[in-house]
């Protein structure tokens, strides 16, 4: 769909619109990467750089803190929900509006409107947040520029309904693959099913009872569930062959290696099975207890909540910069064909962060 330049003199939530009118399912990003970057060029108080579709633009006033605002400017694909359409109450629907687009017409707002924050800046404008880890653009960035990225406390705009939300939970994903016999259904006997063998695997998820964990005063969830069963030949064939897919999201107080630990753990006994990490993203503590966080969550407001699902702020963490995840966008919302976001969250989440870098 073609699109004139982004317009950063609107207001946040008529931004939002124009971002979602940008599609920009991941792997398609390069003209809203684009557009973000011819307009943040046209502001001489900011340093833009540009890295494949993720664009790094930065202040240097040489404050004595540098903050980071980031956030995804990709979406799941689009399901008939662009282009965007704003209802009578004040609601903006589309693909991306809380996930996050709303977040980036903020970061856009505050990066043209705030020259002289009272914090060093930097904002973040990367693709491939949707997919898998490999592809993500802010890794990519971490590796090519470390220094672009270099902070002392980052904000990623991830939908948070307005609430500051502290870390963000590990996630793995397995395949158990149990193996078996082949023979015809008639003579059933004469073969071993493979996805008979899988029962035990399952009536282990079945009676899990996962853990809760308090970091910092916030109460992390934990999960461990199978998330796909695949198995079967054909209608009168015994199958020799079934994986079970398994998705854990654990507290950050643990790492990828006791995580996949944990996992072996608790299919032991569960008879013949082979394991194959899928995907394997660690997760980041609060950090709530470093000055800037508690600067930060004093002057949104609010009190702060667990993450539930993993974020880029396990990059960050891992970077050795404390973040938050910080955004008008409601989570609930997210990845959903009828996702959606309220306007007034959009300003109201702008207002406060133009407060904080401004007071």
């Amino acid at each position: 769909m073609p699109h004139n330049g982004l317009d950063l003199n609107q207001d946040a939530a008529r931004l939002t619109a124009q971002l979602v009118d940008f599609p920009s399912p991941s792997g398609e990003e390069r003209a809203l990467a684009d557009a973000v970057e011819t307009a943040l060029r046209a502001f001489p108080h900011l340093t833009v750089g540009r890295y494949g579709n993720n664009v790094v633009a930065r202040t240097r006033l040489g404050r004595d803190e540098r903050v980071i605002l980031a956030g995804h400017i990709d979406t799941v694909p689009i399901a008939g929900n662009v282009p965007s359409r704003l209802d009578d109450s004040g609601v903006l629907w589309g693909c991306g509006t809380s996930d996050m687009k709303a977040g980036v017409a903020v970061q856009l707002r505050i990066a043209a409107t705030v020259p002289e924050p009272n914090r060093d800046l930097t904002f973040v404008f990367y693709d491939n947040e949707e997919v898998a880890a490999h592809l993500n653009g802010l890794g990519h960035v971490a590796e090519a520029h470390p220094d672009w990225l270099t902070g002392d406390f980052a904000v990623l705009l991830e939908p948070s309904s307005g609430q500051v939300e502290g870390g963000c939970q590990g996630t793995l994903r397995v395949l158990l693959r149990t193996s078996g016999v082949r023979a015809h259904s008639a003579r059933g006997w004469m073969g071993e099913n493979a996805i008979h063998a899988a029962a035990p695997i399952l009536s282990r998820l079945a009676s899990y009872e996962p853990r809760r964990k308090v970091i910092d005063g916030l109460e992390y969830r934990e999960g461990l569930n199978a998330v796909r069963v695949e198995g079967g030949v054909a209608g009168n064939v015994i199958p020799d062959a079934c994986t079970v897919t398994v998705n854990y999201r654990y507290a950050p107080d643990i790492d990828e290696e006791q995580a996949l630990a944990h996992v072996r753990e608790v299919f032991s006994g569960c008879g013949e099975w082979e394991l194959t990490v899928d995907d394997s993203s660690g997760g980041a503590l609060p950090g709530l207890s470093h000055p800037a966080a508690k600067a930060f969550t004093d002057a949104v407001g609010g009190e702060p909540q667990p993450k539930y699902g993993w974020t880029d702020v396990s990059r960050f963490s891992a970077l050795g910069v404390p973040a938050v995840n910080y955004g008008p966008g409601d989570p609930n919302l997210a990845h959903k064909r009828d996702e959606r976001v309220e306007t007034s969250k959009i300003l109201h989440c702008e207002e406060r962060l133009r407060t904080w870098l401004t007071a």
